[in-house]
C-alpha cells in the first residue's frame, strides 16, 4: 500500500512539475513575465549571466536547497528536493526539442493569463500533496524561521522584489505588469488549492440510520459521528448521523441512502478544509 502511495505521489510531482516547467518555458520566458518566482530571477539573471536558463536554475535551486537542508533541516522535506531537481531537468529537455520558442500570442496580458492558469494547475497538484516547486518556498520558510514573517507574507515580499528587479532588464510596463500578475498568482492559486481541499458534511436524519453508518464506515472507510436528535413538531427522538466525504464518496453514499431509506432526511453543506485524523483513511 505504501509503495502505490509512493508510485501516485511521484507521479503527480511528475505531472505538476511538467505543468510548472511548461508554463515558464513556453509562456513566461518568451512574453518576458518577470512573475514573483525563482523563474522569474533567473530570467533577470541570463541576461548578465552567460548560463543557460535550466544550468541557471540548477544552481540556484542547488544552493538553497543546502541553506534549507543546514537552516531549517527536518522542516525541509524531501518532496522539495525531488521539485526543485526536477525543473531545470524539464528546462533542460524544452531547451533541447525546441530551443527557439516565440510569445504564445503576442499579447503579454493573454500570456499572462495562460500563465497563471497552468502553473496555478500545477502549484495545486504539488500542494494538493504537501509538497512544493522549491526555489522561493524555501526563501519563505527561512524567512519564517528567523524573522518571523507568516510564509504567505514571505513569499508575497520575495515575489515583489523579484517582479521589480525586472526594470533592469526590461522596460516600467514589464515591471508593472510583473507586479500586477505576482500579486493575481496568488489569488489564482488559492482558488485552485481550495478546489482540492473542499468536502462535504452530511447529516442524516433515518430510521435505518445503523446500516447507514456501518455503509460509511465498512465501505467509505470514513467515520461517522451519532447525535440524538428530537424533532421540533412532535418531540420525536431520531438518530442522526454525520460524516465529511469527498465528492466521489458523497455520491456513492448518496445513491446507497436512497435505496436503503427514501424517506431519510438529508442536508449537505460544503467544508472549505478538514484537518487531522480524518485525512488518513482507514
Amino acid at each position: 500500500m505504501k509503495k502505490e502511495f509512493n508510485l501516485k505521489s511521484f507521479l503527480t510531482m511528475l505531472a505538476g512539475m511538467f505543468l510548472i516547467s511548461a508554463a515558464v518555458y513556453y509562456i513566461m520566458m518568451p512574453a518576458n513575465l518577470v512573475l514573483g518566482s525563482l523563474s522569474g530571477l533567473v530570467l533577470v539573471l541570463v541576461n548578465f549571466i552567460p548560463l543557460k536558463v535550466s544550468t541557471l536554475t540548477f544552481i540556484l535551486n542547488a544552493v538553497l536547497l543546502v541553506c534549507g537542508y543546514i537552516f531549517i533541516g527536518k522542516e525541509f522535506g524531501a518532496k522539495t528536493v525531488v521539485t526543485s531537481l526536477l525543473l531545470p531537468v524539464y528546462l533542460w529537455i524544452f531547451e533541447i526539442v525546441t530551443p527557439d520558442v516565440s510569445s504564445l500570442s503576442g499579447n503579454t496580458v493573454i500570456d499572462l493569463a495562460c500563465f497563471m492558469v497552468v502553473i496555478s494547475m500545477g502549484q495545486a497538484l504539488l500542494f494538493n500533496m504537501n509538497a512544493s516547486s522549491g526555489g522561493l518556498d524555501v526563501v519563505a520558510k527561512l524567512l519564517n524561521k528567523y524573522l518571523g514573517f507568516k510564509i504567505g507574507e514571505s513569499l508575497t515580499i520575495a515575489g515583489f522584489i523579484i517582479a521589480c528587479t525586472s526594470i533592469f532588464v526590461y522596460d516600467r510596463e514589464t515591471m508593472v505588469v510583473s507586479l500586477i500578475g505576482t500579486y493575481i498568482y496568488g489569488l489564482v492559486l488559492d482558488r485552485y488549492c481550495d478546489g482540492f481541499r473542499i468536502r462535504k458534511k452530511v447529516c442524516i436524519l433515518s430510521v435505518k440510520y445503523q446500516e447507514i453508518q456501518e455503509y460509511i464506515v465498512k465501505e467509505l472507510h470514513r467515520g461517522a459521528t451519532l447525535y440524538h436528535a428530537y424533532g421540533g413538531m412532535g418531540l420525536t427522538e431520531r438518530m442522526e448521523v454525520v460524516t465529511i466525504l469527498e465528492k466521489s464518496e458523497y455520491g456513492k453514499l448518496l445513491a446507497y441512502i436512497h435505496q436503503a431509506d427514501p424517506a431519510a432526511f438529508v442536508t449537505v453543506s460544503t467544508v472549505n478544509e478538514v484537518i487531522g485524523e480524518w485525512n488518513r483513511r482507514r
